[in-house]
């Protein structure tokens, strides 16, 4: 009896390491906010994009800046037979500094600024930009995985239920009421459930490395698990979320300030058809001379120049012109398809939350419940002997359809959440005039005030 309990303490010795250790990787609940705001902060790509646009701020400085002014030195009139005499024997000798500055037409300094501020500009909300996509991106592998981990679950309960069914179809061969061939088709069914699971855990990984990557961590970081979410039900107009897309949306501004950019650089192509001018001073030290054949006091002297290039290459400047207004035109088109896509993309997205919303109730609501009191059915007549084995099998599979049917259906109401949020710019979830629910078919859903919708349009995820 000694010797068992001290095997006995041994074996609990062994197994308390491993205890322990199942604990320590069980992985905390994964937050969202906690996930964008990381790969907003660590990404590299717009990193890069923050650096592009200090790069284009700092071009913008220095665009209205003057050329730095020249400063000369020579000597002048020099004899050839004597180059080392710098003055007294003849009265052209000098020596002459000089200084000058070019200066641009007036008005091109402040229109080169104002072309180079609306291009920074434009970059600036590139990021903004950027940060909406990438903020898309790690909502949506977000919620593939949260669906793909409730894939995981429904099959972990359908191999429990196939092991029962199996002990089932084993108890009634054992007593000559089943047939062998039941055994067999939940023996393959359970294969079948493995091999789609063996498929999910891969997909799992994969996705999970791909949140990795927006989120510039290493691959193999652990990914731990999502809570469930309710859904969020907008009751904004399409009309009020395009209102919203145009003025919050970070590409549209960009949009306006290339078109403003090339409206600019109309300006500056125009101001190209006037000269610019070059100022200079000259001052000459003169020595006096006094010989037998030349006397002069040597007073000093000084120069005044102006010069200006003469613009005669009209054509080269009128493609300048053409040029800018072609730039002009490009953006403009392109904010017009810009709105165009945001109208059809809101709409689009629209009807296929709405969709999604009521499958949802309707799977919650009735199909999923009839579903499982279906199979519930089956199982107990399956033991009288009143449905066959495929029967069985086939409620089995429908409630299994019907539950990936809904948890794909949240998980992708979600994401269609995430690119209108894209589309529009703006944090819908956290706006005032979004209001969340629980889908539920015995839920009457809520009318909110017009005072409860009125401040939509001031709240923003991005500014």
């Amino acid at each position: 009896m000694k010797n068992l309990r001290s095997l006995v303490f041994l074996m609990l010795l062994a197994l308390s390491p491993v205890v322990a250790w199942s604990e320590e990787v069980k992985l905390p609940a994964e937050d969202l906010a906690t996930l964008v705001s990381s790969a907003v902060a660590n990404n590299p790509e717009l990193k890069s994009s923050q650096a592009k646009w200090q790069m284009f701020a700092n071009k913008a400085k220095q665009a209205s800046s003057l050329e730095d002014p020249m400063f000369m030195f020579k000597l002048q009139n020099l004899v050839a037979r004597e180059p080392f005499s710098f003055g007294g024997s003849d009265p052209q000798t000098a020596k002459v500094i000089g200084i000058s500055q070019q200066l641009p037409f007036w008005g091109k300094r402040a229109i080169k600024q104002e072309v180079a501020d609306y291009e920074a500009e434009s970059y600036k909300w590139s990021i903004e930009e950027r940060k909406l996509e990438l903020t898309r991106m790690v909502k949506e592998t977000y919620y593939q995985i949260w669906a793909v981990d409730k894939f995981l679950g429904i099959i972990d309960k359908n191999l429990q239920l196939l092991g029962d069914i199996k002990t089932i179809a084993e108890s009634k061969y054992s007593v000559g009421q089943g047939v062998q061939q039941d055994i067999y088709k939940a023996s393959l069914e359970k294969s079948k459930m493995l091999d789609m699971q063996i498929t999910l855990k891969q997909q799992r990984q994969s996705l999970a490395a791909n949140l990795n990557y927006l989120l510039y961590r290493p691959g193999n970081t652990p990914f731990g698990t999502i809570a469930d979410f309710t859904l969020p039900q907008i009751t904004l107009s399409a009309q009020q979320l395009n209102e919203i897309a145009f003025d919050k949306r970070p590409q549209i501004k960009s949009l306006i300030n290339l078109s403003n950019k090339g409206q600019a650089s109309r300006r500056l192509a125009e101001k190209e058809f006037y000269p610019d001018f070059n100022l200079s001073f000259e001052y000459m030290f003169r020595e006096k001379v006094d010989t037998d054949m030349v006397k002069d006091p040597g007073y000093n002297m000084f120069t005044v120049g102006v010069t200006f290039n003469l613009p005669l290459q009209k054509e080269r400047r009128q493609a300048m012109v053409v040029e800018a207004s072609s730039e002009t035109n490009m953006s403009l088109e392109e904010l017009n398809g810009l709105k165009n896509n945001i109208s059809y993309t809101i709409n689009d997205t629209l009807a296929q939350l709405d969709r999604r919303r009521k499958l949802v109730e309707l799977y919650k609501g009735g199909i999923i419940p009839q579903a499982e009191q279906s199979l519930e059915s089956a199982v107990i007549s399956y033991r009288v002997n009143k449905v066959d084995f495929l029967t069985l099998l086939d409620g089995r599979m429908n409630l299994f359809n019907y539950e990936r049917e809904l948890y794909d259906s949240q998980a992708e109401y979600m994401m269609k959440l995430s690119q209108l949020e894209a589309a529009v710019g703006s944090d819908l979830i956290s706006t005032s005039a979004i209001q969340i629910t629980l889908p539920s078919a015995a839920m009457p859903e809520k009318t909110q005030t017009p005072a409860e919708t009125a401040p939509a349009s001031e709240h923003s995820q991005h500014h």
